[in-house]
């Protein structure tokens, strides 16, 4: 007999869950055969309950509210009971102790998640069973899952030091959570974002294919999920900058006496040693040489024994560098030669005497001949001879 016909006898209705589907309706006939209900008393419009919303799976916050919908039709109305994992849900209609609550809508209302690491009361699987006196039906089974993200990341990101131009990686392993965190990266407190081909973040990992001098700083691990956000404590990335020129020595040549100065300026990080030496060996020991604050090599007065080459050395923990320029010296400078004090003014001793008459010498007796006489057109008289600009003697 179908036990929502109404007829003679009478059925007692229980609802049977089984784990992970939804409730089934089953129908017993009772020990004693009273009759439930009379044919006479069954209208023609009511009409055994229909469930016309079902209660979607849902992921919820520790803490926060959240709800539960369900929404029957049927003549007479029916009245909802919820049910976790096959077990009666109490609600404060019933029990004024209890937190959840049933609204009229049929809806099952949470104003607070609760859950712990050892009590879920919240969590579960949840059916809503819609009844009136002709029978009963339920709805979909629904999962309420809470979402959680604990506090200790699993690995936390370390310090890296690499060289411009270097790759490196920086490791983060999220805290446990449900759902699993997604992972991004800050540097100095601002969202890092990818760059294709340079920057990309896969399984928690921060990894550059080749890192710029602007990548130094501190980056900090992020996990989030929907139960909220964690941050790693901060690790530094730090970039070194291998030795690079900015003005390197050039070759000079100059003459004796005078002064010189090759210019050596070079940048890294950290910061370069120089030295200077000169040829393959190191620079000789003296006050000749000046090793200046801007690591110039100066020579006050050169002499012909500082032509040679000179190298300025520049070394860091991560490279090294050097630039060579050559010094060639010419004879004494003339008086006036410029040094390293200024012009030199001439002294009344260094003006030169006025030069001595030319002595012309014969041909063919490698003699002096007599002093020459010029004619005013160019030619000099030489006891009848004439010797023509070109040198001919005539």
């Amino acid at each position: 007999m179908d036990p929502t016909e109404g007829r003679g006898i009478g059925w007692a209705g229980s609802v049977v869950f089984l784990s992970g589907a939804s409730p089934l309706i089953s129908w017993s006939k009772r020990s004693v055969p009273t009759p439930l209900l009379s044919a006479s008393r069954v209208e023609p419009e009511d009409a055994m309950p229909r469930i016309v919303e079902q209660p979607p799976d849902q992921l919820v916050s520790r803490g926060e509210p959240a709800t539960l919908p369900c929404r029957a039709e049927g003549r007479p109305r029916p009245n909802i009971e919820w049910y976790k994992n096959g077990a009666r849900v109490a609600t404060a209609r019933e029990d004024p102790r209890a937190h959840r609550l049933l609204l009229p809508s049929g809806a099952l209302f949470f104003p607070r998640i609760v859950h712990g690491r050892r009590a879920r009361p919240d969590e579960g699987v949840y059916t809503c069973v819609a009844r009136n006196y002709l029978g009963a039906a339920a709805s979909r089974n629904a999962s309420l899952e809470v979402a959680v993200l604990r506090d200790d990341f699993r690995q936390s990101p370390g310090n890296v030091v690499v060289a411009v131009g270097e790759p490196a990686v920086m490791e983060c392993v999220p805290p446990r959570g449900h759902p699993e965190p997604s992972v991004s990266w800050k540097k100095d407190s601002a969202r890092l974002k990818e760059e294709e081909g340079r920057i990309t973040i896969r399984g928690g990992k921060l990894m550059m294919s080749h890192t710029l001098k602007s990548d130094a700083g501190m980056y900090v691990c992020v996990a989030s999920n929907m139960a909220g956000e964690r941050e790693s404590g901060a690790a530094e990335l730090v970039v070194l900058e291998r030795p690079s020129f900015l003005r390197r020595p050039v070759n000079q040549v100059v003459l004796a006496d005078a002064p010189v100065g090759f210019p050596c300026e070079v940048q890294g990080d950290p910061p370069p040693r120089l030295r200077w030496r000169k040829e393959d060996g190191e620079l000789p020991t003296g006050s000749r040489y000046e090793i200046r604050s801007d690591h110039s090599l100066w020579i006050g007065h050169v002499s012909a024994e500082d032509e040679g080459t000179y190298t300025c050395v520049a070394e860091n923990s991560v490279g090294r560098v050097e630039a060579s320029g050559s010094l060639s010296v010419h004879g004494e400078g003339p008086p006036g030669t410029t040094t390293d004090s200024g012009p030199r003014l001439p002294q009344p001793s260094e003006h030169p005497p006025p030069p001595p008459h030319p002595t012309l010498l014969h041909p063919q007796f490698a003699s002096p001949l007599p002093s020459p006489t010029g004619d005013g057109h160019g030619f000099l008289q030489l006891c009848g001879q004439e010797f023509h600009r070109g040198g001919h003697l005539e």
